[in-house]
């Protein structure tokens, strides 16, 4: 399958290394690749620069937002929550409508420290708010309760786990659900949460989650700011 992932950050080379791995034909999105590419600098978590990443992973293409969105048959966004709406108008509705869109971005705010806030809670989600802005795609909102590592192989932590989907497309989700048992993740451990408002229990949950690592003093900082500042 020819799938695009929207976002250079961890979460989308993450992704995009697991899925070619598996065989698919990937491409990264990104507003500027001469841009994106040019950057020598690890940033101030100590993420390499992408052209690093790039050049082990030789396989996988850096594209403009547009031309990501023209050559994919499924997209994932792994942009930055608060920008997610922006970068995937530069995908283009055009290029999204029919297609299934996997969500994994996460709402947050980090302006005010640990634990972060969420932008858009309780009556509305981040997953309804891209499903709303294009009418034409299939969103299924999943894999955004879980670190990056343990997304693409579940393995990583012992034990039986569950993950959600949530969309109004049965076979969008079906397809979703795919992707998902081949990263590893069981089919008894996906629970289906109803149409995309079920986004909003799943979103929240993060809440919960960061507020425990809070509690506890997990080492959990440098996951959720790479995560939700992955570039678009």
């Amino acid at each position: 399958m020819q799938i695009a992932v929207i976002g250079t950050g961890m979460v989308g080379c993450v992704l995009a290394s697991r899925l070619a791995g598996l065989g698919h034909e990937v491409a990264i999105g990104t507003r500027d690749p001469q841009a994106t590419m040019s950057r020598t600098e690890h940033d101030a978590l100590g993420t390499p620069p992408y052209a690093q990443w790039a050049a082990e992973h030789p396989d996988v293409r850096l594209l403009q937002l547009a031309e990501a969105g023209a050559f994919a048959e499924l997209v994932m966004n792994a942009s930055n929550g608060a920008n997610s709406i922006k970068a995937l108008q530069g995908v283009g509705a055009e290029n999204l409508a029919g297609k299934v869109l996997i969500d994994v971005a996460l709402p947050l705010d980090m302006s005010q420290g640990m634990p972060p806030m969420l932008t858009v809670a309780n009556t509305d989600s981040l997953g309804e708010q891209i499903q709303r802005e294009f009418p034409g795609a299939k969103v299924v909102k999943t894999l955004n309760t879980v670190f990056c590592e343990v997304m693409v192989h579940p393995e990583r932590i012992p034990g039986e786990h569950t993950i959600f989907v949530a969309g109004d497309d049965a076979d969008a989700k079906a397809t979703a659900s795919q992707i998902l048992t081949s990263f590893g993740w069981p089919e008894t451990s996906v629970i289906d949460l109803g149409g995309i408002a079920g986004a909003r229990g799943s979103e929240m949950y993060m809440r919960l989650y960061f507020q425990l690592a809070t509690q506890f003093g997990f080492d959990v900082t440098i996951q959720v700011k790479n995560a939700d500042t992955a570039e678009s």
